[in-house]
C-alpha cells in the first residue's frame, strides 16, 4: 500500500498563498492519478482538484477554480497544490489521494473512492 505524506500546511493571512506537497517516500507517483481533498471544521471531506498520471489533465472544483493550481514534478515524484488568494473558508485539513485506475477528467474524479490516502496537513487562513 502506498504511504502518502502531505506537507507544507500552516497559517496564512487572507489573500496570501501557500503550497502543499504530496509525496510517497520510496515510491514513484508517476503511475497514479492524484486528487486533493479537504475537510473543513464540522464539514465532510470534499474533493477540490485532481491531476492525471502524465500531468496533462487537471480538474478543479468551482470553489477553488482560478485560485488553486495542481502540478506534478516527475523528477522528485511530488505533486503540488499551489493555493493563491486564500480565504478564511479555505481553512481545512488537506489530503492527497492516489489511484492507479482512476482518471482525472470530469467532476466525478473529485469523488471517492481512491485507493491510498495521506494523513493530511492543516491549512489555516486567518488574520
Amino acid at each position: 500500500q502506498l504511504r502518502l505524506v502531505e506537507s507544507g500546511g500552516g497559517l496564512v493571512q487572507p489573500g496570501g498563498s501557500l503550497r502543499v506537497s504530496c509525496a510517497a517516500p520510496g515510491f514513484t507517483l508517476d503511475t497514479y492519478t492524484i486528487a486533493w481533498f479537504r475537510r473543513a471544521p464540522g464539514k465532510e471531506r470534499v474533493g477540490i482538484s485532481c491531476i492525471s498520471r502524465n500531468g496533462g489533465n487537471t480538474y478543479y472544483a468551482d470553489s477553488v477554480k482560478g485560485r488553486f493550481t495542481t502540478s506534478r514534478d516527475s523528477a522528485s515524484s511530488t505533486v503540488y497544490l499551489q493555493m493563491n488568494s486564500l480565504k478564511p473558508e479555505d481553512t481545512a485539513v488537506y489530503y492527497c489521494a492516489a489511484d492507479r485506475k482512476r482518471l482525472c477528467d470530469t467532476h466525478w474524479s473529485l469523488f471517492g473512492p481512491y485507493d491510498d490516502w495521506g494523513q493530511g496537513t492543516q491549512v489555516t487562513v486567518s488574520s
